[in-house]
């Protein structure tokens, strides 16, 4: 059985991104996956501190104990991961930057000049999806926000890479209102749920 951890970028609980998060997590567990969902902006936690504690001799991640504790264990005992997210000012949320950049503690302390494939403390073959909503409808804008969070997480063992993006969702119930783009989540989750 798959374990899937989706984490919601948005502040918005009932936005377009979090929709299309919905449907591809509703999907993997009507196929069987095990889902656990965590709403970012609902949580009380802090940026990466640069303290690099978690790049110590004998540490096994990152020190600080917040709300994003519980996500980063569940994301390390997960196959896939799924990040949901709008996209603001040409970026991923506030959010989600914030755990990505805490996602840093995956990293072994020498993940610098490691091998590829042993610079992680996950284990390998894990599954990175994407899930983002964009308001401004010209597809053409802002395609870089995926390979370059891809690129970083292949690091971590994210090897398997999958993305849902629709663009020009404007309202914040376009994406629900878009029948092709929840058949299109509802498919990319039952793959997610097969592995």
């Amino acid at each position: 059985m798959s374990r899937l951890v989706c984490l919601l970028g948005s502040p918005r609980p009932g936005g377009n991104s979090a929709a299309m998060a919905g449907a591809v997590c509703a999907a993997a567990s009507a196929a069987g996956a095990e889902v656990a969902e965590f709403a970012l902006n609902r949580l009380d936690y802090r940026g990466c501190q640069g303290c690099l504690a978690c790049k110590q001799a004998g540490s096994t991640g990152c020190v600080l104990n917040d709300g994003l504790t519980s996500v980063l264990a569940a994301v390390a005992a997960c196959d896939v991961l799924l990040l949901a997210t709008p996209v603001y000012f040409g970026e991923v949320s506030s959010q989600l930057k914030a755990f990505i950049d805490r996602s840093f503690s995956f990293l072994t302390p020498d993940y610098a000049s490691a091998p590829r494939g042993s610079r992680s403390r996950l284990a390998p073959g894990k599954t990175l999806c994407f899930v983002i909503a964009q308001g401004h409808p010209r597809e053409d804008l802002f395609t870089d926000i995926f390979p370059r969070y891809a690129y970083f997480l292949e690091w971590q063992g994210f090897t398997g890479k999958r993305l849902l993006r629709a663009c020009g969702l404007r309202e914040p119930d376009a994406a629900a209102r878009r029948p092709e783009l929840m058949a299109a989540a509802a498919a990319l989750g039952r793959e997610l749920a097969a592995g």
